[in-house]
């Protein structure tokens, strides 16, 4: 396999976009279908609010993620996958198969014989 050079700064800042704290978490939850920001947050329990509203800005800022303000009474916020962030789920997915397969869920890190 042979890699060009050019690839790789949009490689890394793919990786750096979902491998930031929390983000593959977010996108997890969200794939899963949390759109508003209780039920992301009721899903990742050590999250702070300030912590996922700034990563759902990043997300946002990339195209990731979409806002939408509902005019309703009370005023209701969703966070929505756009075409790009929904590209994102067999990537997500095979974080999560990779996961299964090579972390220890005792936190050991070595595969099991």
């Amino acid at each position: 396999m042979s890699y060009n050079c050019n690839f790789c700064p949009h490689f890394h800042k793919a990786i750096e976009l979902i491998g930031r704290r929390w983000s593959g978490a977010i996108l997890r939850e969200m794939l899963a279908g949390a759109s508003r920001f209780t039920e992301i947050r009721g899903a990742i329990p050590e999250i702070s609010d300030r912590m996922l509203s700034e990563r759902l800005k990043e997300l946002e800022a990339e195209g990731v993620v979409l806002r939408q303000v509902h005019a309703d009474t009370p005023v209701r916020v969703e966070y929505l996958l756009t075409h790009k962030g929904r590209a994102l789920e067999k990537v997500i997915a095979s974080i999560g198969d990779w996961a299964d397969e090579w972390l220890d869920r005792s936190t050991n890190d070595h595969p099991a014989a």
